[in-house]
């Protein structure tokens, strides 16, 4: 049908993330990706503000990539990192599932209306202004996951402590290539670890 779209991405909020771990909160991809886009339009402001000779992101594009990113997962599910990551040849086979995927999903919007979304669900990727967005929201979703580990371990969730580790590791070597993703990490993850009344006052 012509006219689902919608309401399948509403679906977003039953697809669980973190499948194979135990969570003390469960976290579902319609919270993450609002986190994600929030990330996103953050690094896309500080990269602006940084000038440092790089082209600036466009924000609204990156907010928008972020809020598609995992939108394919409504039908395949989300599938975890070390198994979609396992090798080159999962990762190729998992990347054209979820191509495939969101073909489908712009498949339920009024042929007239898809080309909107279709370059947020299928990003071209070979446009050096939409590749440099892309990798920032990519960058958003680790620090999303990061931020995740934060939150098991406050509440005494030992489970995600090799993934905070391993995420943290991606998050140094990311800075280094994006000033602006070592800003945020530096800047702004720390309050992630106090109480409510640490961070009012």
């Amino acid at each position: 049908m012509s006219n689902s779209f919608f309401a399948m991405l509403h679906r977003m909020r039953y697809i669980n993330r973190w499948g194979l771990m135990r969570n003390t909160e469960p976290e579902n991809i319609s919270e993450h990706s609002l986190q994600v886009a929030v990330i996103a339009h953050a690094l896309a402001v500080l990269r602006r503000r940084l000038a440092d000779g790089r082209p600036p992101v466009d924000e609204g594009r990156a907010v928008l990539f972020a809020l598609y990113h995992d939108a394919s997962e409504i039908l395949t599910g989300d599938l975890p990192t070390p198994v979609k990551y396992f090798n080159p040849t999962i990762r190729e086979a998992y990347q054209a599932v979820e191509s495939v995927a969101a073909r489908k999903l712009l498949a339920m919007l009024p042929e007239d209306l898809a080309p909107g979304w279709e370059p947020y669900l299928l990003p071209n990727l070979d446009d050096p202004s939409v590749a440099a967005t892309y990798r920032l929201v990519k960058a958003a979703d680790r620090i999303s996951a990061y931020i995740k580990c934060l939150d098991e371990e406050k509440a005494g969730n030992k489970e995600f402590r090799q993934a905070q580790h391993g995420i943290k590791a991606d998050l140094d070597r990311l800075g280094v290539e994006l000033p602006e993703v070592q800003l945020f990490v530096e800047t702004f993850l720390p309050p992630f670890q106090l109480s409510l009344d640490e961070l009012q006052w």
